[in-house]
């Protein structure tokens, strides 16, 4: 294959599929310099036309009780009140920076992602 930028969701297509075709190939043949050099081409324009708006604060908190099987009483014993808990998850109460530090701690999620705007 030829490689080449990628500028419309055919070219996109048939590079994927060399891709893989190629992607268990033994390391150092041309086979697998193709494949890490197709690696960066579909990267990068995947990471310009598919982009993935980030969660809001209160998705990832919902998320991640959802992947770790907690319940709202389970969120209360890491904030605090169980009212609270419901008023977080009903958008009727913002997170306080002691909350955003608790959630990050117990449940792993970014503060990137707590601190946003929401």
């Amino acid at each position: 294959m030829e490689l080449k930028i990628i500028k419309s969701k055919t070219d996109y297509q048939e590079a994927l599929e060399r891709f893989e075709e190629i992607f268990l190939a033994e390391p150092n043949t041309p086979e697998s310099n193709e494949a890490d050099i197709l690696a960066l081409i579909l990267k990068d324009f995947e990471e310009k036309n598919f982009l993935i708006e980030a969660p809001t604060p209160i998705d990832a908190i919902k998320y991640r009780m959802e992947q770790q099987g907690l319940t709202n009483s389970d969120l209360a014993k890491i904030l605090g009140y169980k009212s609270r808990v419901s008023d977080i998850l009903h958008n009727t109460r913002k997170l306080s920076l002691n909350m955003i530090r608790k959630l990050h701690r117990e449940l792993n999620i970014p503060l990137e992602t707590l601190i946003k705007a929401y």
